[in-house]
């Protein structure tokens, strides 16, 4: 996507759009299957948001999947659709630092913090992260992206990776933390579009001030179309 160079914010720790890349691991259909410590529809939600938050602030972002034709099933749609065309490194390995093609693609960005998300917590967030601080990056775990087979397996998880030195974060944060001023007009509206769609009570809130207190026209979706039966 093209788009102007965005305002510069200030760093001193803090995430920017120029300073991290996002990696999104293993959101494939059987690995949702087997994930009961969190709502499955709010994990494809939030990494739908955290996706299109990458879009509005051009921050690069590495897919990777594992066992795609014989276990795990493509990527979700909804990823796809953020990122249609964007290859998607396929791994046997469920630590994806073990995976020199993807460890790759995170050196080429040159980029030293990492903001991780995937399925599931306990290997295939918990094992990259651990060997990726080992090699000097910073990483950030966006903890409401991901899940586990276990309420137990998913908080032993963070623990863990905690404790290695990881940065625990949200889906809303991460994207608030890029933004930081709502003065910052070039982003603005693209935030608050992903708010609406993606934040419950506080994209109707928004909704609200738009509408009643701004005056502004109401948010228009894309008119349902049923979709047709199949013959086949």
């Amino acid at each position: 996507m093209a788009k102007s160079k965005l305002a510069k914010r200030t760093e001193k720790g803090l995430l920017t759009p120029d300073n991290c890349v996002v990696t999104l691991i293993d959101l494939q259909p059987q690995m949702l299957f087997g994930v009961s410590s969190h709502d499955r529809q709010t994990i494809i939600n939030n990494n739908v948001a955290v996706s299109k938050a990458t879009r509005v602030f051009d921050v690069p972002v590495v897919l990777s999947t594992v066992e795609v034709e014989s276990f795990s099933g493509r990527m979700w749609p909804q990823i796809e659709a953020v990122f249609p065309g964007q290859p998607q490194i396929e791994r046997s390995s469920m630590n994806a630092w073990d995976d020199a093609n993807f460890v790759a693609a995170i050196q080429k960005t040159g980029r030293k913090k990492i903001v991780l998300a995937g399925l599931w917590t306990e290997t295939c967030v918990a094992l990259p992260t651990i060997q990726a601080l080992h090699d000097g990056f910073e990483i950030y775990v966006l903890e409401d992206c991901c899940g586990d087979v276990s309420t137990l397996a998913h908080e032993n998880a963070m623990k863990r990776v905690v404790q290695a030195g990881a940065v625990p974060v949200t889906s809303l944060s991460f994207m608030l933390e890029l933004q930081r001023d709502w003065g910052q007009k070039d982003t603005y509206d693209a935030v608050m579009d992903i708010v609406k769609s993606h934040y419950g009570a506080y994209g109707v809130g928004v909704e609200y001030a738009y509408t009643m207190v701004h005056k502004a026209p109401p948010s228009k979706y894309p008119k349902y179309v049923v979709p047709e039966a199949s013959h086949a």
